[in-house]
Parts: structure tokens; sequence; C-alpha cells
């Protein structure tokens, strides 16, 4: 970690992390949190060493000209600090990429300098690529995994098993040194995963918001969404089995907003969706 000369007095902060890469579909992710920079006009206090974390075959710098002088930028996760938030923290934004290697180490950092900026709580967000539709507000799940964090912030237990990224780990390492810690994940259409995805990335912010009880101005994500979203409906009027496939998920989301919905009601939906592909297939 590049060395603070010296290490800035903040009021109960609140750290909000974010990665590019597996954790980021649509990179709605972290363009929230960029988002939170912008608006905040937050500064950046520290970077990785990316010798220590990143492969460059796999993440490459880049050259750029900045003030007539062509340089190099490495990849890195940065440490930003904004103070003019307009609530009642003040809040630590990590941008990065996810590391190429040495996880543990990565977030043991991460976490040592959170400890001496006197972070209060963690939320990390993310992005999945899901069966949504992009016709319906973006789902936003928020889980933590401590029953104390569940009540203080109303989220859920999170049930999934299997692959996860960094944000999965660094959650995880967070809470084993009892800091309070959550996650916010968006569903990405996965027929519209590529990025930008500003209906996420505005679904995403808004939990945030609510999570944390502050509001945010939007700037113009409001009107990139609506964009968005009439570009995703084209796509749908020009491709039929496109506009099959999201009618289906139309169908299956209205029938899981009921009240006797359940995740078998769901299945059949889907079940049936896809007889009527094979049955077309077949003529």
């Amino acid at each position: 970690m590049l060395d603070f000369e010296e290490l800035p007095q903040l009021h109960d902060p609140i750290l909000i992390a974010a990665f590019e890469g597996w954790n980021d579909a649509g990179e709605a992710a972290t363009a929230t949190v960029r988002h939170l920079a912008e608006s905040w006009d937050a500064e950046v206090v520290a970077a990785f060493d990316p010798e220590d974390y990143y492969d460059f075959q796999v993440n490459r710098p880049r050259v750029v000209t900045e003030d007539g002088r062509r340089v190099l930028v490495w990849p890195t996760t940065r440490i930003l600090v904004a103070t003019e938030t307009g609530f009642d923290h003040d809040v630590v934004l990590v941008q990065g990429i996810e590391p190429s290697t040495r996880w543990r180490a990565f977030c043991v950092e991460l976490l040592e300098l959170a400890d001496q900026l006197g972070v209060q709580a963690i939320v990390t967000i993310g992005a999945l690529l899901a069966e949504v539709p992009h016709t319906r507000p973006i789902p936003v799940t928020a889980t933590a995994e401590d029953d104390s964090v569940r009540q203080r912030f109303d989220v859920e237990a999170s049930r999934y098993e299997g692959p996860t990224g960094i944000v999965g780990v660094l959650t995880h390492m967070a809470g084993e040194l009892a800091i309070p810690s959550l996650s916010a994940w968006a569903a990405v259409p996965h027929y519209a995963g590529g990025p930008p995805s500003p209906k996420a990335t505005l679904s995403l912010l808004k939990r945030v918001e609510s999570l944390l009880g502050m509001r945010v101005p939007h700037g113009d994500l409001e009107e990139d969404a609506h964009a968005w979203e009439r570009g995703v409906d084209e796509l749908a009027r020009t491709e039929d089995e496109v506009a099959e496939y999201v009618q289906s998920l139309e169908e299956a989301q209205d029938t899981a907003d009921l009240p006797e919905a359940s995740g078998d009601a769901i299945a059949r939906e889907f079940e049936r969706y896809l007889r009527g592909r094979d049955d077309d297939a077949g003529r």
C-alpha cells in the first residue's frame, strides 16, 4: 500500500467497495462506486502496489497522455476518501480490479487499512448476469452473514453456495474480524449484459442509499437508464426469439411477485417456455 504521510481523521467512516471483473456484470458495481466518488468529490489517498497482486498479461498497463506527456497507468486498487457526503458518516471508497493472486493477503492489507481509518462497517457491491427481464426493476439482493448485521440493516442471510469472487472473500474475512459487513448484488439481464448497464447501476445506487440512510444526486443515471431500456426494447422488437424470451421472463417475474408465488411456480413457467421452444423446433 502507498504510505500515508498522515492518516486522515474521519468521522465514523463506512467503506464501500467494488471490483472490476467476475464481480461486475455490465460494470454496474464499479460504475456505482465511480458515481459516488464523483458526487462526493472523493480524493485518492492510497493504492495497492500492482506488482504484489496483478498479472499484467491479464490486466495490462495502459499508455495514456497526461498534460502532454505519455505515461503508464498500472492496474491497481485505489482507496478514496469522501468527507463531504451530506450524511452522518465519512466514506472510504475502494475502486479496484479483482486481484490475480494472493487474495488473502490483499484482503488482510485492505482490512488493516480499514481498521486504521476507524471503519465502522463495510458494504461490498457486485453485479451478476441473471435470467431477469430488462423491462422490470432490476433486482438487488442485500445479504449479511452476521445476525446482528442483518437486523441492523434489515437484510437477508445469504444462501449462496458455489464459486465466489474477491467481494465474497473480503466480506467473509471482514466478518471473521467482527467488522459489520454486508453485500448488495444487482441481477443484470444476461441477454443485455454488456457494459454499460445504467439501469443496474441506478438500482444499486438506490439500494446503497436505502441501506445507509443517505441521498446522492443521480445525475444523468435516470435518463441513461431509460435510454438503455429503450435500446434493449428495440433489440427485442427486431429479434423474435429475444422478444419471446423476454416475455417468458416477464411472466415468471410477475408470478414471483404474487403472494402465492414459489420457486416451483417460477420453475414451471420456465419449463413451459422451454417446451414451447422445443415444439417450435420440431415443426
